[in-house]
């Protein structure tokens, strides 16, 4: 019995024993046994190649087992393979042993920004089975970021003048940048009226890929709207875009005073401020000025860039100017113009042209500015900029045929006193420029005609209607947006009509269809816009098989 006691005590005895090492082991090799820490730079350039050292030692007395690096970049950092981590197997450690990684990254953020660096090493010591871990960070601060980006503003302008101002980028940064992107936050009381290049939103400038000395400009039109002399604030932010995140790199910005416009422009077409021209018509332009300084001006020039397709230049007459063809410049000197020559405190004056706008808007090309004249005055570097709304872009065209592929027709051709003749009419629209609401045509049937009832396409037999009183035919068109039957397949309405001839009209070409017309309400210009073609008679002009054979037997 004694002996049972004496060996269950020694039992406890040696379990307790090796608890207690155990416990022992494990404080020792969680607080002591690997040493880990990064060396890298403390400050740094952003985008420069850097080299972080990662250096671990084992100074305990046992072998570590299972060792496992894992190593975080800094966020956004720019890597190889664009890895954000790496995660790698180590070799055993030994006692007294001392191992250095290095791994290489580029930072991205903006001056004062700071990024951490992280290493975390798993291990097991040798004969035993509990996992330990060691982690350590480094922080760099980015101290300086090689890019510029730097407002091209005056420090002054006047209210309600249109100017241009510009925001020029340029890096220096020792690696190539994507996904970039520029905000300019223009403020309260400033209004883009054109940007180059295009922004969809009038904020967001998205960039190509930029490499170190590559640079750029964005160039910015606009008036300062606000009635008040103030200071506006212009910001500008450009950064990189990453998993949907804006990455900022760099931010500017820049004052401008707004003072009171010194001389006073503004100009008159047609002896109206607010003009809106129609194809073919002459425009009488009066371009006005006015000293409203408390000083004179002396020998002042005036130009005025005239730009717009709609315009035809060859037509351009001025008094007492001079033109600059290849440049579409007006010039007024003070040798020609008297005011121009000392221009007094409160005093005013006036210079004029003439030019034409071309009759067939079909002729030049579609843009975003085919549908507006546009007038930009400089005197004494001051510059306004006037526009002139087009009144067009809607046309309606007007055949007949006998030969058609969209309906049969019969009858005898030449046509016959007594006896029926089918032909096809087709109504062809384009709008070319702005957006039309309630479009109508019209046009009259003449006596002697009458409608068969076939109407291509045939979903337009509800959009079409004839008043058997008036013998007007009406297609109801309603909504026309800009570009209908210019891009893409033609818009049409084609329907068949039928002539039987009176006897007093034999010996002579017969009216088969009455002038054609189209209206609608421009929504650029707001006002009713119309346009017209000829009558068609049995003569057919469009139908080469038949053209000019029409004459009533």
């Amino acid at each position: 019995m004694f002996r049972r006691l004496l060996f269950i005590s020694i039992l406890i005895l040696i379990i307790l024993i090796g608890g207690f090492f155990f416990i022992y082991q494990t404080k020792k090799f969680s607080k002591d046994v690997l040493r880990v820490e990064i060396l890298a730079p403390e400050k740094v350039k952003m985008g420069e190649e850097i080299e972080y050292t990662l250096r671990y030692k084992n100074n305990g007395n046992f072998l570590l087992e299972n060792t496992r690096l894992v190593f975080e970049f800094p966020p956004y950092s720019k890597t190889e393979n664009n890895k954000s981590r790496v995660i790698q197997d180590l070799e055993d450690i030994y006692p007294g042993e001392e191992k250095v990684i290095k791994f290489k990254a580029r930072l991205i953020g903006k001056e004062g920004d700071s990024r951490t660096a992280k290493a975390i090493i798993t291990f097991t010591p040798k004969n035993l089975t509990t996992k330990y871990e060691v982690e350590t960070t480094f922080t760099s601060l980015i101290e300086t970021v090689p890019f510029t980006l730097n407002f091209i503003l005056p420090s002054k302008a006047e209210r309600g003048k249109s100017f241009p101002y510009s925001l020029s980028y340029f890096s220096n940064v020792d690696c190539d940048l994507e996904n970039l992107a520029i905000k300019i936050f223009s403020p309260p009381g400033f209004e883009i009226e054109s940007a180059e290049p295009l922004s969809v939103d009038g904020i967001e400038w998205s960039l190509r890929k930029i490499s170190k000395t590559e640079g750029g400009r964005i160039n910015i039109r606009g008036r300062i709207l606000t009635e008040l002399e103030e200071k506006l604030t212009f910001r500008a932010q450009l950064g990189i875009w990453e998993s949907g995140e804006f990455i900022l790199i760099k931010e500017t910005e820049k004052d401008l005073q707004v003072i009171q416009p010194l001389i006073f422009i503004s100009q008159q077409v047609n002896g109206l401020s607010s003009y809106i021209a129609s194809p073919g018509e002459v425009l009488h332009y009066e371009i006005f000025f006015k000293n409203i300084g408390e000083s004179p001006f002396e020998n002042l020039f005036i130009i005025a860039k005239i730009s717009g397709p709609a315009i035809d230049f060859s037509t351009l007459q001025v008094k007492n100017g001079y033109i600059q063809e290849k440049e579409k410049l007006v010039i007024w000197d003070y040798k020609n113009i008297p005011e121009l020559k000392q221009l007094a405190a409160q005093a005013e004056g006036k210079v004029e042209f003439f030019v034409k706008v071309r009759e067939n808007l079909e002729a030049f090309e579609m843009g975003e500015e085919a549908n507006v004249i546009t007038t930009e005055v400089n005197i004494s570097q001051i510059v306004q900029r006037f526009t002139v709304k087009v009144n067009s872009g809607l046309v309606v065209s007007q055949t007949v045929y006998y030969k058609s592929d969209e309906f049969e027709n019969s009858g005898p051709i030449p046509p016959r006193v007594g006896e029926t003749t089918t032909y096809t009419v087709r109504w062809e629209i384009k709008n070319y420029f702005n957006n039309v609401e309630n479009v109508k045509v019209r046009a009259i049937l003449p006596a002697g005609v009458s409608l068969t009832g076939n109407i291509l396409p045939a979903d337009e037999f509800r959009n079409f209607s004839f008043d058997s009183t008036s013998r007007e035919i009406l297609w109801m068109i309603g909504s026309l947006p800009a570009g209908t039957g210019v891009r893409g397949d033609p818009y049409f309405l084609s329907f068949q009509i039928a002539l039987t001839p009176l006897p007093e009209q034999k010996g002579f070409f017969a009216p088969l269809i009455g002038k054609v017309r189209v209206s609608g309400e421009n929504q650029f210009t707001n006002t009713i816009i119309t346009f017209e073609d000829d009558e068609v008679t049995t003569a057919l002009p469009d139908d080469f098989s038949h053209s000019g054979g029409g004459i009533v037997q």
